[in-house]
């Protein structure tokens, strides 16, 4: 039990071990400035050599722990570690800023001394001669990337430019943006230019893609709810059908407040003849039968009825014999 728990745990650090290693190999040296003389200031307003890193995927990465250095004898595996990192500057942690989103840069101050900031370091750049500068791990063993910078004039930089670096001069240096910035630059040319694997634009299309289908799902929804209740509103008017009974409702009150002013005037009078007012109500009755009949009912009923001229034709056809 204890072996199958310690090889689990040897695989998970081995599998959390390879990913940051993979989220550092990211991080490469973007730009270099050694001679400093009319380029960016630091916090102090003093000019100091550079160096710029970017991230190059679009994902965040802490590169806090990393080491910069520019002697070779680093290179030299058989090394040790304590040694290496004598010979290293460490990027300090504490500062948000080493915590690099996608696609952005980070500058480092060389020759200067770590405690005046988070990005000062004791880096040996040496000003007017070719320099190697590399990047490690935290390990102080992995080398992430590394460049050989030629000997730069004043204010000159050494930029890359995908997989190959230039010389720029020095109203075209840009610490902290990137690099080779072209005004007439066509949309699909930046495009591929910022986005080479096509990560960016797909994820874009998915996310639209979805959003579509999100709000397409929503409104069918609430038209179906509509519809449902629209159906449930035309069910109940046919079994219960609201204009007859409100015109039943109507004529029902206009009929007794007629037969009440009737009442009213004849008390007033007080010569009632019960008969006459009998026979009004009697009328007004039967007048609301007819109504409500004609009004609740949509079917016509018809009844057979005999009339007594029909009997005098009969008693009339000795004429016509």
């Amino acid at each position: 039990m204890n072996k199958f728990g310690l090889l689990c745990g040897a695989l998970m650090l081995t599998g959390t071990s390879a990913m940051f290693g993979q989220g550092a190999r990211n991080i490469v040296i973007n730009e270099v400035l050694t001679n400093n003389t009319a380029s960016i200031q630091d916090e102090f307003g003093e000019r100091e050599a550079w160096i710029e890193l970017e991230n190059t995927s679009f994902t965040t990465y802490n590169i806090r722990g990393m080491y910069i250095t520019t002697d070779r004898a680093v290179l030299d595996p058989a090394m040790s570690v304590p040694d290496r990192i004598k010979r290293m500057s460490v990027i300090p942690s504490g500062d948000s800023r080493t915590n690099i989103g996608g696609r952005q840069h980070i500058v480092f101050f060389g020759n200067s001394n770590p405690a005046r900031g988070k990005l000062h370091l004791s880096l040996k750049v040496p000003m007017s001669e070719p320099v190697w500068i590399a990047l490690y791990n935290g390990n102080a063993v992995e080398l992430i990337d590394s460049v050989s910078v030629p000997a730069l004039s004043a204010d000159q930089s050494f930029a890359r430019q995908g997989k190959k670096w230039s010389v720029k001069a020095a109203q075209n240096v840009t610490p902290g943006i990137e690099n080779f910035i072209k005004t007439d630059e066509t949309k699909d040319a930046k495009l591929k230019r910022e986005d080479p694997y096509g990560f960016g634009i797909t994820l874009l299309a998915m996310g639209i893609v979805f959003t579509c289908l999100a709000v397409l799902f929503i409104f069918f929804s609430l038209f179906g709810l509509l519809m449902r209740h629209t159906e449930a509103a035309k069910k109940v008017a046919n079994q219960q059908p609201i204009k007859p009974i409100t015109k039943t409702v109507e004529k029902t009150a206009e009929l007794g407040h007629k037969t009440g002013v009737i009442l009213q005037e004849g008390l007033k009078t007080k010569g009632i003849d019960r008969e006459v007012y009998m026979a009004v109500i009697g009328m007004a009755l039967k007048q609301y039968e007819d109504d409500v009949h004609d009004v609740e009912s949509g079917v016509i009923t018809i009844r057979q009825k005999s009339s007594s001229w029909n009997d005098e034709f009969l008693q009339m056809t000795q004429f016509h014999q």
